[in-house]
């Protein structure tokens, strides 16, 4: 009896810790969805500052996101190395030093030095990922992963859903109409974060955490194990590297898209601002699909909304004005749940191997450098309206690989489990 007080009190605390761990872990999720959207406010900026076609401004979400492809394998060997929380306080310093690169760039004004300080930034928030999307998956039973991972990316999506505002008045509203755009407003506002991002990571220098063994262990040189004979992994990472694309890709393109009189005829300002919607609607559903990931199995959520995803596409695509407008928008709720439902399958029952798993989704992120870049070839090519069904072709694969990706015991598990 009393061995299994001490069990139970033991768990309890486990529990505890847990839970104000997580709290915790929510900070790096705000810090990066809110830096990540800030893309969407700086490619109309940008672009008319520097007088840039559709593709060269997508060339943004290139430095961007071609960060996590080539910084990810090494970002995961130094969390092998560290540990989370050393991994989290480098990355918030490697997102400062990213931040403070527009002061010069904006001085300069040379677009290139912009790209580079976005890759910088970006290699900071690809530390970020690979540290804290596993460590927040393994607090707690794995069959809840899923549902925890969920929550942590809606308030990803609340850093998303502010940062659009937050760029559309410091930046977007600088710029007088009938005027030409100037780099430097985006200084004031990109110093700012840069002070922000020192400021947690002496936070979390400071912060114990609690250490999950199962993912915090290094693999045994004797393991000759490797997550290239995982079959949901592979299969996962292709579906991260086309949501992200298809996400980002989306987000690009909503304030040109907004702008266009026969969809909404809005000025710059008010276009950057209805951005907040998409994002906004991804953090509704993030919350709501965190609930029903704990009822209904996370691989049917997933094909569900990828299917919805589709519909709303085509609807924007063979119509006009306000139908267009908040259809495009709508598909921000239905991405909500897609990327941690991806991550969770992905990563499960990968154990020591957890780490380098993660490092391999996360370079998966390179997605939302490419995908932009061929919608842009598309826009340039044909009009910004036929080209959402580039993102319309990655929700296809994610319906399939959410349907026919997953292990047979994974499936079995959740029907077992009658999630």
């Amino acid at each position: 009896m009393a061995g299994q007080a001490g069990t139970s009190s033991s768990a309890a605390g486990d529990g505890r810790s847990y839970a104000v761990a997580f709290a915790v872990m929510t900070a790096p999720f705000f810090i990066w969805g809110f830096v990540t959207a800030l893309n969407d406010i700086l490619i109309p900026h940008l672009k008319s500052a520097f007088d840039l076609n559709y593709t060269q401004a997508m060339l943004i979400q290139f430095c961007f996101f071609a960060a996590y492809f080539i910084v990810s394998p090494f970002a995961g060997r130094l969390v092998e190395r560290v540990g989370y929380r050393q991994g989290i306080v480098f990355g918030f310093l490697t997102m400062a030093a990213g931040c403070g690169l527009f002061y010069p760039a904006a001085e300069v004004e040379v677009y290139a030095v912009f790209l580079a300080g976005l890759f910088v930034l970006a290699a900071g928030i690809t530390v970020l990922q690979v540290s804290a999307n596993p460590y927040v998956s393994a607090l707690g039973p794995e069959r809840t992963g899923p549902s925890r991972l969920i929550l942590a990316q809606a308030i990803n999506s609340l850093g998303h859903t502010l940062a659009p505002v937050f760029g559309a008045s410091l930046i977007l509203a600088t710029t007088v109409v009938g005027t030409t755009a100037s780099a430097k407003a985006v200084q004031a506002p990109y110093l700012m974060l840069a002070a922000a991002m020192i400021v947690f990571s002496v936070v979390f220098m400071f912060l114990r955490l609690p250490v999950i063994k199962e993912v915090e262990t290094r693999p045994s040189p004797e393991d000759h194990d490797s997550i290239f004979k995982h079959r949901p992994l592979i299969l996962g990472a292709l579906a991260i590297f086309l949501y992200v694309g298809a996400e980002v890709s989306i987000g690009s393109f909503l304030v040109n898209y907004f702008m266009q009189s026969d969809i909404g005829g809005l000025a710059e300002e008010e276009a950057g601002r209805m951005v907040a919607y998409y994002w906004g609607a991804a953090m509704i559903g993030r919350f709501v699909g965190a609930a029903a990931a704990r009822y209904v199995a996370p691989y049917l959520v997933l094909a569900f909304n990828a299917f919805v995803a589709i519909s709303l596409i085509a609807t924007t695509i063979l119509s006009d004005g306000n139908v267009a407008m908040w259809t495009i928008l709508a598909v921000g709720f239905f991405n909500s749940v897609m990327f941690p439902t991806i991550f969770a399958l992905a990563i499960r029952g990968l154990g020591p191997l957890t780490g380098r798993g993660s490092g391999l989704l996360c370079q998966a992120i390179v997605g939302g450098a490419v995908l932009p870049v061929i919608q842009g070839v598309v826009a340039d090519l044909t009009t910004v309206q036929l080209s959402f069904a580039v993102p319309a072709v990655c929700y296809a694969y994610i319906a399939w690989y959410a349907l026919r990706g997953q292990d047979e015991s994974t499936i079995a598990t959740f029907r077992k489990a009658k999630v």
